[in-house]
This record gives structure tokens, sequence and C-alpha cells, in this order.
């Protein structure tokens, strides 16, 4: 109900409580079954939500941000015209104009780094799927991996690590609380990872 609920509400672009619903769907359905096909499904409509989401914030952070370099390179031009005017046109003046010139763009580039999708951490990715981690456990060897894709290698290939081969029951995995909410964080600044491939 509570996906069915998020589709709706994203349908009519109420991205925040349609995003509201959709992660308490998540939640409820790990809950119950997290190899569920609908774990998956509930996760990609997410993902798309808040790509979408990251998009358009993105779009008009970059529009007021090139709105307002417009504005500090016209009025640094003006500066260096009243400069000139006051004074003769010297070396120092014409340097001094192209490193504020320089200055602002390596601050407008910084500023539109976050929007800039790059790699993500590999600290943020299963071993397994290489993809960011969205319901990460732990194994008693310390490896963590993507819960669906382990439990589903525990029952077609075999009760052991698929990293260090040692012997692993289901009943042994444990959350890994301390990545889940890295990986929050990290989407939280870096919205354009959700992005599927």
């Amino acid at each position: 109900a509570h996906y069915m609920m998020g589709l709706a509400l994203l349908q009519r672009h109420d991205f925040a409580h349609g995003l509201k619903e959709l992660d308490k769907a998540l939640d409820l359905g790990r809950g119950a079954n997290p190899k569920s096909y609908m774990v998956e499904e509930i996760w990609q409509a997410l993902a798309k939500a808040k790509y979408m989401e990251w998009e358009y914030a993105s779009s008009q952070r970059s529009w007021r941000l090139q709105c307002l370099k417009e504005a500090c390179e016209k009025a640094l031009e003006i500066q260096n015209a009243v400069d000139t005017s006051q004074s003769e046109i010297t070396e120092l003046t014409s340097n001094s104009h192209k490193e504020q010139l320089e200055t602002l763009q390596q601050v407008f580039s910084k500023a539109a780094e976050d929007d800039t999708p790059t790699e993500v951490p590999d600290y943020l990715c299963c071993k397994l799927t290489l993809d960011i981690f969205r319901d990460p456990v732990i194994t008693p060897s310390g490896v963590t991996y993507e819960r669906a894709v382990l439990l589903d290698h525990l029952k077609k290939v075999g009760n052991f690590d698929p990293v260090t081969r040692e012997p692993l029951e289901q009943h042994k995995l444990v959350p890994n609380l301390a990545i889940k909410e890295a990986v929050q964080a990290y989407l939280k600044e870096h919205g354009w990872a959700y992005k599927m491939d």
C-alpha cells in the first residue's frame, strides 16, 4: 500500500510525500523478506524518484550559480575598468585582474563539485555487485555485502563467504549500520549516485 501510494504521489510530482511512502515501503519490505522481488522494485522506484529530485534541484543550483558567476565577472570587469581609468594600465593591474578571474573560476568550480558525477567510493559499494549499498550486512570475517545478493549466493552456491571462503550461515549476518549511514550521507550530498544504469 505504501509503495502504491508513493508511486501515485510521484505521478502528481509530490516528491517529498512520495519519497516518504517509498522509504516506508522499503523498510517494511526488507523486514518481511529482504530477497523479495518487491524490495528490488521499490528500491528502483525510490532511486529513480530521488535521482529525478536531485536532477531538478541540481539544475536550479546550476542556473543560480551561473547567474551569480556572470554577475561577479561583470563586477570584476567594471572594477578593472575603474582601476585602469584612474591610473596607468600596468602589467601588475592586468595580472591582478587575471588572478581575480582565475580565483572566481576556482570558487565556482568548487561550488559545482557535489553536482558533478564521479566514481562512488569503493567502501560504499558491494564487493559482488560493485553497486552502491542498499541494505549492507557484515559477515563474521568482517566483509560487507549487499544482503539480497549474499543471501542469493548462500542459497545457490553454498554456505561460505564469497571472498574469504570461510563457512557462513545466514543467521550470522549482521546489518552494517555504519556503512548504511555512510551511504545515506553520501547519497544526500551526491544525488547523482542514485542513477541506475
